[in-house]
């Protein structure tokens, strides 16, 4: 049986060694406390990957030629714990190997995971937390690894700055540093929230895109909606600003909840995916040797000054 691949991609620009980039499926949904769905939000993605065109037009490039590794899907689910450790030790292990690795969701609690590897591996790290809801519970439902809590960690360890906020708990404002959080009703009449949040980020950066941070408009399929999100063309303009301004170190994006009548909202996130890598890569061309380019650069801005072994794992 042929192996599947990243958007139905030539096995050539997928193996492992020849790829600059990996992509890990996460499909859990194990905390979610509304709409069940998310653990189907990978299969869907992936779906719509194969039916899009892999030219992008803004960049003129075809960022697949760069070399997209799909690793099987990280499929703990005993306990949000496990699942929890389970993406952290992935991720950093793909980390170590020189790539630049993402993730697909699932709902966010995996992210603790993502957020903690990408942590300990680069210094000085900003997560930007794109999102409709806070997410800065210590525990909620007698676990710190839900949904709900999925940058609380990231709050305490990280420099966070979150972007789209406009549902939140009163707890949540105890622990929200308020100078970096840019709630959604503001951010519609303030024309320079794009460059006032990118003059808080450190040089390295990991992002984690909730897609409820887009107006259910555009993107109607998660597992909890919220009205007044961001829009298409907003996203990618703050976006395509951090990847140039910044070294975007990986990213996750998550709760995708499939809807099978209505199928705009996979491919919205597989756009979204495919528009993030284009962002990184558009300078590069596909023979460069990334891994040493890679390298340089993780090594420079890396907590240690070499790999450890992978017999870690």
């Amino acid at each position: 049986m042929k192996t599947r691949t990243y958007a139905g991609i030539p096995a050539e620009y997928s193996k492992l060694d020849q790829s600059k980039i990996v992509l890990i499926p996460v499909p859990y949904d194990g905390t979610s406390t509304w709409q069940k769905g998310a653990d189907k939000g990978p299969q869907a993605f992936l779906e719509a990957s194969e039916n899009m065109e892999l030219y992008d037009i803004e960049t003129d490039s075809e960022v697949y030629l760069q070399g997209i590794h799909l690793v099987d899907p990280i499929t703990e689910n005993s306990s949000p714990e496990k699942m929890v450790d389970a993406v952290h030790e992935v991720t950093k292990k793909y980390i170590k190997k020189n790539k630049f690795v993402t993730v697909f969701g699932g709902e966010h609690s995996i992210s603790i995971g993502t957020i903690r590897a990408f942590n300990e591996m680069f210094e000085d790290l900003t997560v930007l937390h794109i999102d409709a809801h806070a997410d800065l519970r210590e525990s909620y439902e007698g676990s710190k690894c839900n949904h709900a809590c999925a940058v609380y960690e990231a709050s305490q360890n990280t420099n966070l700055i979150q972007v789209g906020i406009r549902s939140m708990d009163a707890i949540e404002k105890t622990v929200m540093d308020e100078d970096k959080t840019y709630f959604a009703h503001e951010m519609a009449e303030d024309d320079n929230w794009m460059d006032s949040a990118i003059d808080q980020m450190t040089d390295n950066v990991f992002i984690t895109f909730d897609l409820d941070a887009f107006d259910p408009s555009i993107l109607p399929s998660t597992g909890t909606p919220e009205p007044g999100g961001l829009l298409w063309y907003e996203t990618l303009e703050f976006l395509k600003q951090v990847f140039e301004e910044k070294n975007v170190v990986g990213f996750d994006i998550v709760e995708l909840c499939p809807n099978s009548k209505e199928k705009s909202s996979d491919f919205l996130a597989a756009k979204l995916y495919y528009k993030m890598l284009s962002y990184k890569f558009q300078d590069e061309n596909a023979d460069d040797d990334f891994e040493s380019n890679f390298s340089e650069t993780f090594n420079s801005s890396s907590k240690y000054s070499k790999f450890n072994s992978e017999d870690d794992y």
